[in-house]
């Protein structure tokens, strides 16, 4: 994977990154980028599955973020500098890539169902095993596990090229055993004989284990991990959406003072830590910083919920995006960018 990589932010000796992962699909994959950055000599990383960010400082001297992405790809894994997500464009673009993952994952898991229930019905219900139902099962069970389960499948695969194991090689070893066996059953056993009919219980008795199938199983397994991870997309993509309001709520140019104390308006993104700008009443605070003059009071609903503004005076600190509503403020920057609260 070709990845353009700005500088990363650096302090005297270190220097810091925070690279998007993807193809992460459980806390093990995590631990695993976070064990092989880790590795690297000058580096300490920390992984977060939640975010699909990994947090990286370490010593220009000895690696640089090249080598970090490079690190993450070696596992299987791809690594790519995080979408600012402030711009419109690019919070599309997240967006919409968040959506499609969402939409895939929900088709799988209707499909999956719609065909699950009723294969989990004829293997469970004695009364409705009809002549050669088994048959008709293998039919229904089939296309969730092949297709259905297709994304646990492929990270397998990528994982045993790794020589790595996560959840996805359970789910696609234990699916696979249980339809693989089921076919064996069905093919070399009893349990294609017409007539065979195969009840739910509760106990353990002897027998051949060829007239047994497990085809309900496999698809229901693949359904209900289906439903797991569908969930758990669809929240973290409404979680971006929240995220990405708030962002959209900050300021969006700051009235900076220079050192003859005239003020002059600039983009926010130009803002840098030190910098004293002004906030007069009405306006939004542009970024963290400390309060170097005046007094004000200072809504901040939109970070704690308090409803009634706070006062604040020289030497106060103050968060970003929060709504001056009394008298003029002249703050210091001390956060910007990815770094503010």
């Amino acid at each position: 994977m070709a990845t353009t990589l700005p500088p990363a932010s650096t302090g005297a000796t270190t220097a810091s990154i925070d690279l998007a992962v993807t193809g992460m699909t459980c806390a093990s994959c995590a631990a695993r980028i976070e064990k092989r950055l880790n590795r690297l000599t000058g580096a300490e990383a920390s992984v977060n599955y939640a975010t699909e960010i990994a947090h990286v400082r370490f010593d220009p001297a000895t690696v640089n973020a090249a080598d970090l992405v490079a690190a993450v790809e070696s596992v299987g894994y791809g690594a790519v500098l995080p979408t600012v997500v402030a711009e419109p464009v690019a919070g599309a673009r997240v967006e919409s890539a968040a959506e499609r993952h969402v939409a895939e994952l929900r088709q799988r898991l209707v499909v999956s169902a719609i065909l699950a229930a009723p294969a989990l019905a004829l293997s469970m219900i004695p009364p409705l095993q009809f002549r050669n139902w088994q048959w008709l099962v293998l039919t229904l069970a089939s296309p969730v596990v092949v297709w259905g389960a297709l994304p646990f499948h492929r990270a397998a695969l990528k994982n045993l090229r790794h020589g790595a194991a996560t959840m996805d090689t359970l789910i696609s070893v234990g699916t696979g055993a249980a339809y693989g066996y089921s076919l064996w059953a069905l093919f070399f056993g009893h349990a294609g004989e017409p007539g065979m009919t195969m009840a739910f219980t509760l106990t353990v008795s002897r027998s051949s284990g060829g007239e047994h199938l497990y085809l309900e199983v496999a698809a229901a397994v693949t359904t209900l991990i289906l439903a797991g991870r569908y969930f758990e997309a669809r929240a973290k993509r409404r979680a971006g959406e929240a995220l990405r309001s708030l962002l959209e709520l900050g300021a969006k140019d700051v009235a900076v003072l220079d050192a003859s104390g005239d003020e002059r308006r600039i983009p926010i993104v130009e803002l840098a830590v030190g910098d004293l700008f002004v906030v007069r009443p009405g306006e939004k605070i542009a970024t963290d910083g400390v309060v170097q003059s005046g007094s004000s009071a200072i809504d901040t609903s939109l970070v704690t919920g308090e409803s009634v503004p706070a006062e604040v005076a020289a030497g106060d600190e103050v968060i970003g995006a929060t709504l001056n509503v009394g008298g003029r403020l002249v703050v210091r920057a001390t956060r910007v960018g990815a770094d503010t609260a």
